[in-house]
C-alpha cells in the first residue's frame, strides 16, 4: 500500500480529478494549500512568464500587476495550490503518478508540481473494520 501526495496548480484541479478517476483510483482527498517549489534560477524562463502574464493585464492595472507577478516569481509571496492525497495499492501507483503527471505537464517550464510516493503502514475503513489492502 502506498499513499501519493501530488501538489498541483489550482487551474489543473479538474484535470487531476479525472485522470485519477480514468487511473482507476480508489479514492481520493483534495485540499486548498499554499506553498512554494525550488527557486527558478533561469532569469529567461521568469522574465518570458512575467511579459506573458502581463499581457494579460489592462495598462491601468499593469503597475498593481507588475508587483504582484514579481513577488510571486521572486518567491517573495505562496503560490496557491490544491494537494491531493491518494492511498493506492501498489501495483496501480505507477498508472496513478503517470495520469497526475499528464494531466499537470504545461509548457511554462515552472511550477507544474510534486508527487510524492510515501509508504503506508496500515488502512482501517471505518464503517467496516476492514484493514490493509481490503480498506482502500
Amino acid at each position: 500500500m502506498k499513499e501519493i501526495i501530488a501538489i498541483v496548480r489550482m487551474n489543473k484541479t479538474n484535470a487531476t480529478k479525472k485522470a485519477l478517476i480514468e487511473a482507476g483510483a480508489a479514492g481520493f482527498t483534495a485540499t486548498k494549500v499554499v506553498g512554494r517549489g525550488k527557486m527558478v534560477v533561469d532569469t529567461s524562463t521568469i522574465e518570458d512568464r512575467k511579459r506573458e502574464l502581463l499581457s494579460m493585464t489592462s495598462e491601468e492595472d499593469r503597475a498593481n500587476a507588475e508587483v504582484l507577478i514579481e513577488s510571486f516569481l521572486n518567491g517573495a509571496r505562496l503560490f496557491p495550490r490544491r494537494m491531493f492525497n491518494i492511498m493506492a495499492h501498489d501495483q496501480d501507483v505507477s498508472n496513478i503518478v503517470e495520469a497526475i503527471t499528464v494531466a499537470n505537464r504545461t509548457d511554462n517550464h515552472v511550477g507544474d508540481g510534486k508527487i510524492f510516493v510515501l509508504p503506508l503502514g496500515d488502512v482501517v475503513r471505518v464503517r467496516t473494520g476492514e484493514t490493509g489492502d481490503e480498506a482502500i
